[in-house]
């Protein structure tokens, strides 16, 4: 029986697991998005995200233990830096897993681990012109004047005709010129 024993062996020894998750954990840190299979997506979440609250908390000390797992010294940076700052108000739940399928030779089921929040993700969208004033007073925005739809209305119907439209109003049937010419060259004897 395996009674308290926490964690998956992924068919490796110890040492070499130890190695795969700092090499994946300094990957996701680096590239914020990677690629691998889902039960190594499941245990790096949890070597992942003691890490990142490591970043967060900015000492000596978690500098020094979040070496032992991120041994880049740009991807520290990098933890200690942006990341930090960008989960500083979170409060656990840095990654997300996101199945892919299964992979092509064996059939291995696959998945995306990424930060989330994401550089895209944090913007914050902008409001409209309108919105955002309404907002900063508190007071509703104006409902919009009805003359307005009135004169789209009008626009929409006096738009031109098109060129079909002009063709069948003036010549029901068009003339086909050019067979008419080809017939005459045809006609005349050469000289």
């Amino acid at each position: 029986m395996r009674h308290l024993k926490a964690g998956r062996i992924l068919g490796r020894t110890s040492a070499h697991r130890k190695a795969l998750f700092r090499n994946l954990v300094t990957a996701l840190i680096t590239r914020e998005r990677i690629r691998t299979t889902l039960a190594k997506a499941k245990e790096l979440r949890s070597k992942a995200e003691k890490t990142i609250t490591l970043g967060k908390k900015g000492t000596l000390h978690a500098r020094r233990l979040a070496f032992r797992t991120v041994q880049e010294k740009e991807a520290l940076k990098k933890l200690f830096g942006p990341i930090a700052e960008r989960f500083a108000t979170r409060n656990g739940g840095y990654t997300r897993i996101i199945k892919i399928g299964n992979r092509k030779g064996d059939s291995a089921p696959m998945a995306f681990i990424e930060l989330v929040e994401g550089p895209e993700e944090k913007a914050p969208e902008k409001p409209a012109k309108g919105k955002a004033k309404a907002q900063k007073t508190g007071e509703k925005k104006p409902a919009k004047k009805a003359e307005p739809k009135a004169k789209a209305e009008t626009t929409k119907s006096e738009k031109p005709p098109t060129k079909k439209a002009e063709a069948n109003k003036t010549d029901p049937k068009p003339k086909k010129a050019t067979s008419s010419v080809k017939k005459d060259e045809k006609k005349k004897p050469k000289e």
